[in-house]
């Protein structure tokens, strides 16, 4: 009795040295020495490890994509249209000018004489000047003494800020390149240093951008209440960093506004600064538990949440990639049961909104079975512990899943806000966030001034232009331009 509790504590060290990493060749040939079954218990305790560290090293269904190593990517689609497809390319714009070119004498190839030009083709080429720069204009500014004010007054000059050298299209272009394409401030500097021939420093033109801002501010606050009003909205939320401190960028976008706001809070108190009053549209958002929070008002058409349903379609890949082929055989076939039974529910529901007859009034008893259908897999009892998980989700979300299809108005992925959030997330891998708390201001009003005037169909930097030019000339701001309606 004693020597097999002594083995049992040998083997138990052996184990868990071959767990740390640390068995020597003696304990693995102690471990061989104490029989098969011993062997057996170290290699099982071994792999067990192995398959626990390779789990927590693979991305999850909601990693980000710069977090994936290239290797672990799924592999993208052959880029360009299917074979059939008629070709595209660029249109040809008007010619400014037109140049002919000199004709012939002798062939290029064997130095042959050859024959007068019979016809001629035209080709259309885009190219930048080699003058062109930043034209320097010196204005000639008078100055009056008005006796009802007592001092000297001037007439203004709508090309630039007061006491401003950079003019208002030259800066509009510097907005766009940082705040929109993404460009780091010594990128910008270099581009307007070279071909542009403008010299201006980091500091001076983050002091351009804090003016640029606040002029722009009402156009801010107009985009955040016509997206409060609006009919549907997406949420979405991304780390930032403000001195070196943690913050968020939140993302409130639709087809027509786009909206950031860069926070220290990630939970329910900034989605009350926001939502300043209840909410009457539909609310599209992943499972964060902070949007539950947010009031919804009125009575029958009143505001709504809708859950992400491509988070969820995510988080069952994941599972049967990832954890499926570590679970034990009834738990595999409770899963395999539950993950079969709610694909084909989220299916259904997708593909009876995409019916070009789709109607909430026409489909409304199929809409109230997957309702039913919903309620009765959420309530079951599931002897996986992921089955279990994800039901006791559908259970809280049961009203917040197919929204879409008593509102037809809304989608059913959060994608727009994916989307809308991307570009901020590259300039942040780029510009390092910001430094203080006033460029985190001036970073939420320039992205989203830019992001919704592409949304509407503008130049943003026209339409910046013409605003900064206006303002210098009056002091007044012009509205911002109506929405371009395509098609």
């Amino acid at each position: 009795m004693g020597a097999d509790a002594a083995s049992r504590d040998e083997l138990r060290t052996i184990i868990d040295a071959a767990l740390r990493g640390d068995l020597t060749k003696a304990q693995a040939d102690r471990a061989n020495d104490l029989g098969r079954e011993a062997t057996n218990a170290v290699m099982l305790a071994a792999s067990a490890r192995l398959a626990e560290l390779a789990g927590k090293d693979s991305p999850g269904p909601h990693t980000p994509s710069g977090a994936i190593p290239p290797y672990a990517k799924r592999p993208r689609a052959k880029p360009g249209a299917r074979n059939g497809h008629a070709g595209r390319r660029r249109p040809t714009p008007p010619p400014d000018e037109r140049v002919e070119v000199a004709a012939l004498t002798k062939c290029p190839e064997c130095n042959g004489r050859v024959l007068p030009a019979r016809r001629c083709r035209w080709r259309t080429i885009e190219d930048m000047p080699d003058d062109a720069c930043v034209k320097a204009t010196e204005y000639s500014i008078p100055s009056h003494w008005c006796p009802g004010c007592r001092k000297h007054v001037e007439p203004r000059v709508g090309a630039a800020f007061p006491k401003a050298s950079i003019g208002t299209n030259l800066t509009a272009m510097t907005v766009v390149f940082h705040y929109g394409l993404g460009l780091t401030i010594d990128q910008t500097r270099n581009v307007l240093l070279s071909p542009l021939r403008t010299r201006v420093s980091a500091g001076g033109l983050a002091d351009l951008w804090r003016r640029v801002a606040e002029v722009l501010l009402p156009w801010y606050e107009r985009i955040g209440r016509e997206a409060r009003a609006s009919a549907t909205l997406h949420a979405d939320e991304t780390g930032w960093r403000v001195n070196g401190r943690t913050h968020w960028l939140w993302c409130f976008c639709n087809h027509e506004n786009c909206y950031y706001m860069i926070d220290r809070c990630r939970g329910s108190p900034a989605l009350h600064r926001f939502f300043t009053e209840a909410f009457e549209g539909v609310l599209i958002h992943d499972f964060w538990r902070p949007y539950s929070s947010v009031l919804l008002g009125g009575e029958g058409r009143g505001g709504e949440h809708q859950c992400c349903l491509v988070h969820l379609l995510r988080e069952l890949d994941h599972i049967d990639e990832k954890v499926l082929p570590r679970k034990s055989g009834d738990r595999a076939e409770a899963w395999s049961a539950f993950v079969k039974m709610l694909r084909r529910l989220i299916r259904d529901g997708i593909r009876l909104r995409r019916r070009d007859d789709f109607a909430p009034e026409k489909y409304r008893s199929r809409i109230v079975r997957i309702d039913e259908r919903l309620r009765s897999l959420a309530e079951r009892v599931y002897a996986d512990e992921d089955a279990a998980r994800l039901a006791k989700r559908l259970l809280r979300h049961q009203d917040e899943l197919f929204t879409f299809l008593d509102r037809p108005e809304s989608d059913w992925n959060n994608n727009l806000a994916e989307r809308m959030i991307r570009p901020a997330v590259i300039l942040r891998r780029a510009s390092q966030c910001n430094r203080s708390d006033r460029g985190a201001a001036t970073q939420a009003v320039l992205m989203t001034v830019f992001r919704t005037l592409r949304l509407g169909g503008h130049d943003p930097r026209q339409a910046i232009a013409d605003a900064l030019t206006a303002y210098a000339a009056s002091g007044t701001l012009p509205p911002p331009p109506a929405a371009i309606e395509h098609g």
